[in-house]
This record gives C-alpha cells, sequence and structure tokens, in this order.
C-alpha cells in the first residue's frame, strides 16, 4: 500500500469520524438534508478509494486532459 492511498484512507475515516462524532454529541444533524452529507460524501469518497485505488475526481480530471502527477 502506498503512503498515498493511506492518506485517503486518514483522511476519510476522520472525516467520517468527526461528522459521526458531531451527529451522537448533538451539534450536527445527519437526520436532514443538509450540506454535512456532501461532506460524508466527500469522506466516504476518500476512504474507499484508498482501498479500491477508485476515484471519481481522478477519473474526471483525468477526461479533462490533466495529466497524471510524479506523486512529489
Amino acid at each position: 500500500m502506498t503512503v498515498e492511498r493511506i492518506v485517503r484512507i486518514v483522511a476519510g475515516f476522520f472525516i467520517l469520524l468527526s461528522l459521526t462524532l458531531a451527529h451522537v454529541n448533538g451539534t450536527a444533524d445527519m437526520t436532514q438534508l443538509s450540506w454535512l452529507w456532501f461532506t460524508a460524501f466527500v469522506g466516504f469518497n476518500l476512504f474507499q478509494s484508498g482501498f479500491t485505488r477508485f476515484c471519481p475526481m481522478d477519473s474526471m480530471l483525468k477526461r479533462f486532459g490533466f495529466k497524471q502527477g510524479c506523486g512529489l
């Protein structure tokens, strides 16, 4: 597993964890439709892309002609 994949997994996990803790604490109401669901979507995509190597943003950027970086 590469550093980039581990970073995606950890970042996604922390986003989802912070939303969960805020919901349990009563600070964020995830039962209502709100922009917090967009944050959850981004966190989930970061988390899953670390395991599956599939990232929708990567796909879109490649389709628009952006090149893959060298990882620096």
